[in-house]
């Protein structure tokens, strides 16, 4: 059968008949490597009027900036809050509410132990380190800070490398530096004149067992399992956006990104079944505890599952400086049935 063909049952005899050679859109898709695209990349999921070419690339390979910058894919696993700058500033593009990646803040906030730093409130005053002032964690963890913990972004000097996916003219109050690269801000924070770090990847000296080092909160899980139940939601880091264009010139597009990566989340869910499917060595013992703590699905798409979580980081979003007002939600993503 031609890839892409439909058939139709001829009502004579019942015998199927090709009665048209409807060749599927073919798009390009960069993302990142997580258990839940795994049967994407791995090409289990299928759809009839959509042919994918994925390209596996973290952030690290620049694949915001690539799509962003230079519409080098057709879709991409995207930074929300990148998402949310370009919408504000009016580049063409547009996303399905499909969230591929979530973190809390609370276990990506690290601290140099020689600096007097015992919790949130101690930070005022503080240099504090991000990988980019406008990435998700970062405003996420800048936002935490103000309205969970009461340390508003004001009392703190953001440290950055400086480069930025797009760029932004920051409100004259915040406080920020910039230094050469990320090894220049983590051999500060080692030496204690950079006082912490919020970023979304283990650093470096962390992972080198610098022993003056640690996370900033000492039971890091009891506290984001607290921030759990008092908000209600997992923290969305990621969208899944595409071309505007293309979204024009096909409509049945976004439904159709969105049932794929509904696929993939299904099948990436039943293969828990196997107690041994991860090197986790408990991690089926833990998805189970995971699901106690929990009264609904915390990997969930679409807008009503997803409107607080949304609502908060549009607010952070506005507050820092890096989108000129505060977007609805409904004016960020394409309607999904």
């Amino acid at each position: 059968m031609i890839k892409g063909a439909r058939v139709n049952v001829d009502s004579r005899d019942g015998i199927p008949v090709l009665v048209s050679a409807m060749t599927k859109l073919h798009i390009t898709l960069a993302l990142g490597s997580y258990d839940r695209h795994a049967p994407l990349l791995e090409g289990c999921i299928d759809h009839p009027d959509l042919d994918i070419d994925y390209l596996e690339l973290d952030p690290q390979q620049g694949r915001h900036e690539r799509f962003l910058q230079h519409f080098e894919f057709d879709a991409c696993e995207l930074s929300l809050s990148s998402y949310l700058i370009a919408v504000d500033q009016g580049l063409p593009v547009h996303a399905v509410p499909i969230f591929p990646r979530r973190l809390f803040s609370q276990s990506q906030m690290y601290k140099n132990l020689n600096c007097g730093i015992h919790g949130p409130k101690d930070l005022v005053g503080t240099r504090i380190g991000l990988s980019a002032y406008q990435n998700t964690l970062g405003v996420r963890a800048k936002g935490d800070l103000t309205h969970f913990y009461g340390v508003p972004r004001e009392t703190v000097t953001w440290v950055t490398p400086g480069k930025e996916v797009i760029d932004v003219k920051l409100p004259a109050d915040v406080k920020i530096e910039t230094r050469n690269s990320m090894a220049e801000i983590e051999a500060e924070f080692v030496k204690g004149s950079i006082q912490a770090m919020f970023v979304s990847r283990l650093p470096k000296p962390i992972r080198e067992g610098h022993p003056n080092l640690s996370r900033l909160f000492d039971d890091p899980q009891a506290e984001e399992e607290r921030y759990l139940r008092e908000e209600g939601y997992v923290p969305i880091m990621h969208v899944l956006a595409f071309k505007k264009e293309l979204g024009q010139q096909h409509p049945e597009l976004p439904q159709a990104l969105y049932d794929v990566f509904e696929q993939a989340r299904r099948r990436a869910i039943e293969r828990w079944i196997d107690p041994n499917w991860s090197m986790v060595m408990w991690g089926r013992r833990e998805l189970e505890r995971q699901n106690r703590l929990c009264d609904f699905d915390p990997w969930r798409n679409g807008l009503a599952a997803n409107r607080k979580n949304l609502e908060r980081f549009s607010l952070y979003s506005y507050e820092q400086g890096l989108t000129r007002r505060r977007f609805s939600v409904d004016e960020l993503f394409i309607p999904i049935n």
